[in-house]
């Protein structure tokens, strides 16, 4: 018999995951309530939908019903609900985006640095020579140096940029080239642009703040790929009026999306984008393949890449 799997991708990609040589049978959930379909499901393929947010704070009865398996689309599982992780096996699509964001970050280091909008000339009065920042030579710092971080760096180096980094665990990234600082002061303190690239978890939960920040190099510029929760944003626009950090550009915060009339929105020190440097849906092919991969490895007996561990929360 085929493994059941219910998806709540797109159509296009259960067509396509339903090829697999396994043959599995694709099925789709509820949108309301996707966990549901553990009733019915070997595997559960799921993406941080907002009905995990608002219609399911406790934990279903029978959950997680006949499962062996939940997926996540997305990296991290801090936007579904702890019982997600009383599955059997739970894995998640970690690095599926890495390039996409890293290129993200280095895109904001530039638009920062050079700021071509802001020293375009439209007439011949404004024809004045204006000294641009600069990339090459300046230090970057990345906090978290998993696939984000580790594509990260990569970009950073060949541009010419000192890469600092620091790892939660203590452990060497193994990247030739990147410097591991002793803890998180010592980086901020140096780095001209700060990368934030850790998993949301209630152990990074406001990881920057008051003191943290004030501890930021004076200028320095904060990008935050992360989760919005990691940065005390409350704490941010305080350290962002003192002038240290100098910039923050923020693709992710806490709630998404702000509510109306929200500080962020309006702060001339912020660039803020709505949670899209992983251009998910142009890397769909990419989540293809690792699923794929995942699914031949568990039809084969064997462990399926990214496995969560529930007490680290990713």
């Amino acid at each position: 018999m085929s493994l059941i799997i219910a998806s709540q991708l797109e159509p296009d990609f259960n067509h396509s995951l339903s090829l697999h040589p396994s043959g599995p049978t694709l099925i789709g959930v509820p949108e309301d309530e996707p966990w549901t379909a553990a009733g019915e499901a070997d595997i559960l393929l799921v993406r941080p939908s907002l009905a995990w947010r608002q219609s399911a704070p406790v934990r279903p009865r029978n959950w997680p019903g006949r499962l062996k398996w939940v997926y996540s689309a997305s990296a991290g599982i801090d936007f579904y609900p702890g019982w997600l992780l009383e599955a059997p096996l739970v894995t998640c699509g970690r690095g599926v985006a890495s390039d996409e964001i890293a290129d993200y970050v280095i895109a904001a280091i530039y638009a920062h640095a050079k700021d071509l909008e802001s020293v375009t000339v439209r007439s011949r009065d404004q024809w004045v020579q204006v000294p641009l920042g600069r990339v090459s030579g300046t230090t970057i710092g990345i906090v978290g140096l998993g696939a984000i971080g580790t594509a990260v760096a990569r970009r950073g180096l060949a541009l010419g940029a000192q890469v600092i980094g620091v790892r939660r665990s203590g452990a060497q990234s193994g990247i030739s080239g990147v410097e591991h600082v002793r803890d998180l002061e010592t980086l901020v303190a140096a780095a001209d642009h700060i990368v934030v690239a850790v998993p949301g978890t209630a152990e990074t939960r406001h990881l920057f703040d008051d003191a943290l920040l004030a501890r930021v190099k004076p200028g320095a510029h904060i990008i935050n790929v992360a989760r919005g929760s990691v940065i005390d944003q409350d704490a941010l626009i305080r350290a962002l009026d003192r002038g240290a950090p100098g910039f923050a550009t923020l693709d992710v915060t806490e709630p998404e999306p702000l509510p109306e009339g929200h500080p962020l929105y309006s702060h001339p020190r912020v660039r803020l984008t709505p949670h899209i440097s992983s251009n998910y849906s142009l890397v769909r092919h990419r989540l293809l393949e690792k699923v794929n991969a995942d699914l031949s490895r568990f039809v084969r007996g064997e462990r399926p890449s990214d496995v969560v561990d529930p007490v680290r929360g990713y």
